[in-house]
């Protein structure tokens, strides 16, 4: 039975189960506070979250795998973990309930907890436009509101009757495009002329370890090719342990990166990219730095997804862009011969970078929400559903 607390006071049960849905849920924590500073958070997050304020009913780390196949031997662990955070917010009853992307496990959270009457918000909508897009029809009831990231989303929500509101991308306000690249070639001894690659092998324990071998052999390649180019890896601390082991046979040991302004300045120093897909090439494409985009997953898992996914791209910022502007290296074409040849051509041809470029100028400005600033955006619509709720002492003494 949760404590009883003062009229008022206003609890908040956040969720997000990986590395991308901590960065949006510690900004969006901190931007609800500077609203109202009588607002509490629980629920399950990580590092960035846990240093706004949060305590994590159990680590984030144990949501964070990605694959139809990856993800079944972990089902029974995942259901405990499903189990635990239901019976949590049984016992806390708070006032709003947000879970931010990782849909494998919010939507099942916010199903299981319709019957509590408490208001949900799902924070990065679904990405069924994508792939599988008849689970769309099973939206209805799981939220009170959904707010999407993407221009697009909205109208493709309405057109199955669901609603959504466009807040913005909150990469646009990251500081992504704020690095000090001499900073970071300065302190870790890197000549200023030094070709400098961003490699980004993703922040799940389930995707990383099958892009790490591949990235060494591009590596081995490069480096033939290039003898100064100097690799740098940005990591989340949840997975950092697990690159360290991964990177430890490389031919070139990489500076490994795991705070977010040492990020950014990396990507000021970079000349080229080399990433998984997702937010990570929103990123990129913010601080300017030309990209390749590969991927792998177990080859069950990408037989299916290939029967399944409906777009023509994989890479974000080429869906935004509405044609190929960068390389998609995916599956049996994540190769390092191909990988190194194709960022080769991105550090030694000036014409294909420029034109990244331009490109990426031209997505970031979609990206800004209706109110300028995507955070707030997403906290306004928050507080305005959390302001409609019964404030009396019955409603905040319940549990």
């Amino acid at each position: 039975m949760r404590a009883r607390r003062d009229v008022g006071a206003r609890t908040i049960w956040i969720l997000a189960g990986e590395a991308s849905g901590d960065v949006l849920g510690a900004r969006l924590m901190r931007e609800l506070r500077q609203r109202d500073p009588a607002l509490t958070f629980v629920g399950v997050g990580g590092a960035r979250m846990e240093a706004a304020g949060l305590q994590s009913e159990f680590p984030m780390r144990d949501l964070a795998v990605m694959g139809l196949v990856e993800v079944l031997p972990r089902l029974r662990f995942l259901s405990r973990r499903l189990d635990q955070a239901v019976a949590h917010i049984e016992a806390v009853r708070p006032d709003l309930i947000v879970t931010i992307d990782s849909p494998g496990f919010a939507l099942r959270l916010l199903r299981r907890v319709a019957s509590l009457s408490i208001p949900r918000v799902h924070y990065v909508a679904p990405q069924v436009w994508a792939w599988r897009e008849r689970r769309v029809l099973k939206f209805p009831g799981l939220w009170e509101r959904m707010l999407c990231l993407l221009p697009f989303e909205p109208g493709f929500f309405a057109r199955h009757g669901v609603e959504g509101r466009f807040v913005g991308h909150p990469v646009v306000q990251s500081g992504a495009d704020q690095g000090d690249g001499a900073a970071f070639c300065a302190r870790h001894g890197i000549a200023p002329d030094a070709p400098v690659l961003i490699l980004m092998p993703g922040s799940r324990r389930s995707e990383a370890p099958r892009l790490l071998p591949v990235f060494g052999e591009t590596l081995g390649i490069l480096r033939t090719l290039c003898p100064d180019i100097v690799p740098v890896v940005p990591v989340a601390p949840v997975i950092a342990d697990t690159i360290r082991k991964g990177v430890a046979d490389w031919p070139i040991q990489p500076v490994i990166v795991t705070d977010l302004q040492e990020k950014h300045d990396a990507f000021a120093a970079a000349g080229a990219a080399l990433t998984k897909s997702g937010t990570s090439t929103l990123e990129l494409a913010l601080a300017g730095v030309p990209m390749a985009v590969t991927y792998r997953v177990n080859t069950v898992t990408a037989a299916i997804a290939r029967r399944l996914i409906r777009v023509p791209y994989v890479a974000m910022v080429n869906l935004l862009a509405g044609h190929r502007l960068v390389p998609e290296l995916l599956q049996e074409r994540c190769r390092a011969d191909l990988l190194a040849k194709t960022i080769m051509r991105l550090l030694t041809d000036g014409h294909s970078a420029a034109m990244q470029k331009a490109g990426f100028q031209r997505i970031i400005a979609t990206l800004h929400g209706p109110q300028g600033d995507p955070t707030a955006a997403a906290a306004q619509e928050i507080l305005d559903l959390l302001s409609r709720q019964d404030p009396s002492p019955a409603r905040v003494g319940r549990g």
